[in-house]
């Protein structure tokens, strides 16, 4: 994977371009301060553009994501944003399996300990999988669904 910052840029402005998985994606962040939001406390408005290019097919995706935060700049300049962002999607990525493997934004369980428990219960089968090497959550699910030993194995219970 390559990092470059892009030469010329403002202290308000910051790019990166990786290049990795099949892909090309260049972000490029600019920053504002603003101080009239409807935003309570917001001093600085944030437009992120990515463009994403498959090497394969050299198809190119370009998505656009605004943000505030109430950081200064004095207390993060665009890098440092565009870093805080970037840390926050790796905090996202286990929320998405466990909403779309485990369905649990549409859980029920609302009382007592029944939703801290089950989540519980999900990040211990995400783990051990994960310690073990799968990279795919749903379809190791579905394997160890199908033999009743395969997950005591999976935990070296058997």
């Amino acid at each position: 994977m390559q990092l470059n910052r892009f030469p010329g840029g403002t202290s308000r402005s910051w790019g990166t371009k990786e290049t990795g998985h099949g892909r090309c994606e260049i972000r490029r962040i600019k920053v504002a301060t603003v101080s009239n939001l409807l935003f309570p406390g917001a001093r600085q408005a944030i437009q992120i553009k990515r463009r994403r290019t498959d090497r394969k097919t050299g198809k190119a995706t370009i998505k656009t994501v605004y943000a505030v935060t109430s950081l200064t700049a004095r207390q993060a300049a665009p890098a440092q944003l565009a870093k805080l962002v970037r840390g926050h999607w790796s905090i996202e990525s286990l929320h998405h399996v466990r909403d779309t493997t485990f369905a649990e934004d549409a859980s029920k369980l609302r009382t007592r300990n029944a939703p801290r428990a089950t989540t519980a219960w999900r990040n211990l089968a995400m783990g051990a999988l994960r310690v073990n090497g799968v990279t795919n959550i749903a379809t190791a699910l579905r394997r160890n669904a199908r033999g009743p030993r395969r997950p005591l194995a999976l935990l070296g219970l058997t």
